[in-house]
């Protein structure tokens, strides 16, 4: 008893470690966004009542609501569209037997292990020629197809249930409908893990967005925060303060979905 007690006070102990480890840095930050500059520097730890002066600041420097509205435009359509793709591909993969369908989803993760970097010129010099640059879509294009969220979604659909399938077919449902009114609600959960994971990648996305969005009118956050740390005296109270702004929207939709999401990562079918 005595033993049992130690192990899981042991356990709760480490959890409540790593837990306090995982959440300081968003603490510090939003602390951060209360103080000064200056305070900031020297490791302040504590609420600051400089927010309203950080906040009046970051609105004289940056456009907030075009900078949320590009934000949320690019994140919520690469979202959308890339649902609608790579979860048709990955219910196409694990429904429709072929001979060749497993040397192309073979393929397709062999492209995994191509860097982002090998091809960002190819890709760019791809969109220039389509006069494509500057534009959200050459944010979103690139994006929809996304073989980790094809493989996500195939390995989740071994646990549709066949039987449900076949009770469709006898019902006269034709493809299509079984995908819609059949699959998307039984994979719900599926759906909601893979919309906090596509939504993060695109909100997040820095790297892209900053090659082919060259104009301040269609900058997104992350630029926008990189472009703040790049001045010559950076103002650390108005960085952290956008940073935390920038994180709300996230953190809003993972906590809306989390339970979605952890019975979607253990693959719960309803």
């Amino acid at each position: 008893m005595n033993m049992a007690l130690l192990r899981r006070s042991a356990t709760y102990v480490l959890l409540s470690l790593a837990a306090f480890i995982s959440v300081f840095p968003f603490i510090w930050m939003a602390l951060g966004a209360t103080n000064k500059s200056n305070d900031i520097v020297t490791g302040r730890l504590s609420l600051g009542s400089n927010l309203l002066v950080n906040f009046q600041n970051l609105l004289a420097q940056v456009d907030l609501v075009r900078v949320f509205g590009n934000s949320f435009l690019i994140a919520i359509i690469s979202t959308l569209l890339t649902l609608a793709v790579s979860s048709l591909a990955g219910y196409g993969f694990e429904i429709f037997r072929s001979r060749v369908r497993e040397r192309v989803f073979q393929l397709l993760l062999l492209f995994l292990s191509i860097p982002f970097a090998a091809l960002m010129v190819p890709l760019f010099v791809l969109i220039s020629r389509a006069q494509l640059n500057n534009t959200f879509i050459a944010v979103i294009l690139p994006t929809i197809a996304s073989i980790f969220i094809i493989f996500y979604f195939r390995q989740a659909t071994k646990a549709f249930p066949g039987d449900l399938r076949d009770a469709a077919r006898v019902d006269g449902l034709k493809e299509w409908q079984i995908f819609l009114f059949v699959y998307l609600p039984t994979m719900r959960s599926t759906y909601a893990a893979a919309t906090i994971i596509v939504f993060m990648g695109a909100w997040n996305n820095y790297l892209w967005p900053l090659i082919v969005l060259q104009t301040p009118e269609n900058k997104t956050i992350t630029l926008v925060i990189s472009a703040l740390t790049a001045a010559y005296t950076p103002d650390y109270g108005v960085i952290l303060l956008a940073t935390v702004l920038a994180t709300l929207p996230t953190l809003i939709i993972f906590f809306v979905l989390q339970r979605q999401f952890v019975q979607g990562m253990l693959g719960a079918v309803k």
